[in-house]
């Protein structure tokens, strides 16, 4: 397998010069000015470029890093640009960028014959684009492809690495597949960026373990302190169920779940690369959790004959690509969690192929007692060792394939597979260590203690960029991965991640950030149709002034009341008055709990199944 760029590996172009005309945007590559195309700022036609394209003087020249794509909504099209990266380390040798900032081009100018009601729809549409320009968690790579994991590259066919980058990618990955297809068919290969979503973390050193106590092994009889060694953990955010965190749950028809992300370690080492693959992912049921300013809003589990065949399709595409199976559901056995769970287990009871446990974390663990994951361990230990962890030598020879995978969820998909994942793979590096000789049998990473906490750091990253992407706030339970207990500071952050939680998902999850609407739009979940009504559904009425009316009548109610209650003993009117504006209060109360739904921020484009 290639780790280093050659002559035959496909390069994206890694600079280009954005050149804006009154007419047109004029993109080319700084190395290769007669390579290039031209987007028409009126229809947004594509073509390429030629002697008189680029003819006469740009009103604005600028530099940009990479095309991410185009779309066509009500009045033309938008070109996507990212204006803006930086370096986040390298994957197998190569270099990886993060994007830090993009924009959409507008190449709409038959908007001014357009109807008021497609004026409106186009604003609404245009102020999703602009949420997505600011998306967390973007890399791509210019010499190599980040979508397909290590044991998957190593297997593909001799010339695969020439192929356009955009061929060589698993488009389950790619975040922005349903921008490209225009640039595919107009066959601007070099230019075509596939962007992944999720997280990209590495720690390299030279010496044995991501910086081990040198001292330690400097008299070590086989001299490993200068053995260069890397450790990198990757995760790919699945793209056929985008979305927020209360606004995407569970499984569609298909069996795509919300929050499905692959992970993927992967410790180079002595010349041998070691590769251990997990997934998460919604509970794969038919199942919602609508907000209703409730902290915990009511789980309702959707009654469907199809069901069983959602479950059944899932499992069949897990196997498919990852082997064995083996489901670890770490929800709470009682409560309304415990109704999910009871539901979930009798799915997979018609699955005899697939193994399921259920591991009551909150229980067993709770807070502090990470240790207790041991208990788990007990139980599928053996199973987990024989699904094993991919191996390949510094000749490309294949020592050992993974043969399975451990599929873990919670509710979210969050903060305790997050704690339960970083176990494992903690399991597994001791196995990887000990498979070359790095660690004797009776030796594992936590003696280690300062690298230790790296590693522990690097999952708990992880963990808080996929929170910050499906959910909006960090991860909870982040000094479980950190540190192995919980904190004061941690508990404290927690509690403001919670708190930040429970506002984004009542007040701002259908319209923020990588909204569901923004990725319902980018991902082709919803197509605008230009010759149809209007089909987006009403933000609501009235219940956007009806809400800071209410809040504020909340407010002055509980003030109001405390004041007369204090002043009560005076007199028997300023008693009435108190149980007065108790009643306006508790009323006020009633009101906002009975229509709870009504008055949250809520998609409006797609249907949640």
């Amino acid at each position: 397998m290639e780790i280093a760029p050659s002559s035959s590996r496909f390069k994206l172009y890694d600079q280009l010069e954005l050149l804006e005309f009154p007419d047109k945007y004029v993109v080319k590559p700084v190395d290769s000015p007669h390579e290039g195309f031209s987007v028409d700022r009126r229809d947004g036609n594509i073509k390429p470029l030629d002697d008189n394209t680029s003819s006469g003087n740009a009103t604005k020249v600028s530099t940009v890093f990479g095309v991410a794509g185009t779309i066509r909504l009500l009045a033309g099209t938008y070109l996507f640009v990212i204006t803006s990266r930086e370096e986040a380390g390298t994957f197998l040798g190569f270099p990886i960028f993060r994007v830090t900032a993009m924009k959409f081009l507008p190449c709409n100018g038959n908007l001014r014959f357009a109807t008021a009601q497609e004026k409106k729809d186009e604003a609404y549409f245009r102020t999703l684009l602009q949420a997505l320009e600011t998306t967390p968690g973007l890399y791509f790579s210019y010499e190599t492809d980040l979508t397909v994991n290590l044991q998957r590259r190593c297997k593909l066919a001799v010339g695969w690495t020439s192929k356009p980058m955009w061929k060589q990618a698993d488009p389950r990955y790619v975040w922005n597949w349903h921008l490209l297809e225009e640039l595919i068919e107009c066959k601007l290969d070099g230019f075509i960026t596939p962007l992944l979503q999720g997280n990209i973390l590495s720690l390299s050193s030279v010496s044995i373990l991501l910086g081990l106590f040198i001292y330690i092994y400097q008299v070590a009889e086989l001299q490993l302190t200068n053995t260069p060694s890397v450790i990198s953990l990757i995760s790919r955010r699945c793209t056929r169920r985008l979305g927020t965190r209360m606004w995407r749950r569970g499984a569609n028809l298909e069996g795509d779940t919300a929050n499905f992300v692959e992970s993927e370690q992967i410790v180079e080492i002595n010349g041998f690369k070691f590769s251990l693959l997990q997934v998460r992912g919604s509970i794969p049921l038919l199942w919602e959790q609508i907000v209703d300013l409730s902290y915990k809003p009511q789980l309702k589990i959707n009654k469907h004959e199809d069901t069983p065949k959602v479950v059944q399709r899932h499992f069949h595409d897990l196997s498919q690509r990852y082997g064995e199976i083996m489901v670890v559901n770490l929800t709470d056995q009682h409560g309304a969690e415990g109704e999910l769970s009871k539901a979930y287990a009798t799915e997979m009871a018609r699955l005899p192929n697939v193994r399921y446990v259920a591991f009551d974390f909150h229980h067993i663990c709770g807070t502090t007692n990470f240790d207790n994951l041991g208990v788990l361990y007990e139980q599928i230990g053996d199973e987990f060792e024989k699904q094993g962890y991919f191996l390949v030598d510094a000749e490309g020879n294949i020592l050992e394939e993974q043969k399975g995978v451990i599929r873990s969820n919670c509710i979210d998909c969050l903060d305790r597979t997050n704690v339960t994942q970083n176990y494992m793979a903690q399991k597994s590096l001791n196995l990887q260590l000990q498979r070359i000789g790095v660690l004797d049998s009776a030796e594992c990473v936590s003696m280690f203690e300062d690298d230790y906490t790296k590693f522990r750091t690097i999952w708990a990253e992880q963990g808080d960029e996929i929170s910050l992407q499906y959910a909006g706030t960090y991860a909870l339970k982040g000094d479980l991965v950190r540190y192995g207990k919980q904190t004061v500071s941690g508990a404290i952050k927690d509690g403001i991640s919670a708190m930040s939680r429970y506002y984004l998902n009542n007040f701002q999850d259908g319209v923020r950030q990588a909204s569901s609407d923004a990725l319902d739009l980018i991902s082709g979940r919803y197509t605008v149709g230009t010759n149809s009504p209007s089909q987006l559904q009403p933000i609501g009425g009235s219940q956007p002034s009806f809400l800071p009316v209410a809040s504020a009548l909340l407010i002055g109610g509980v003030t109001v009341t405390s004041f007369t209650i204090h002043q009560a003993g005076r007199n028997t009117q300023q008693y009435l008055a108190s149980a007065l504006w108790a009643g306006v209060t508790a009323g006020v109360v009633a009101m906002i709990k009975a229509n709870g739904r009504h008055l949250c921020s809520r998609p409006r484009l797609c249907h949640l199944i």
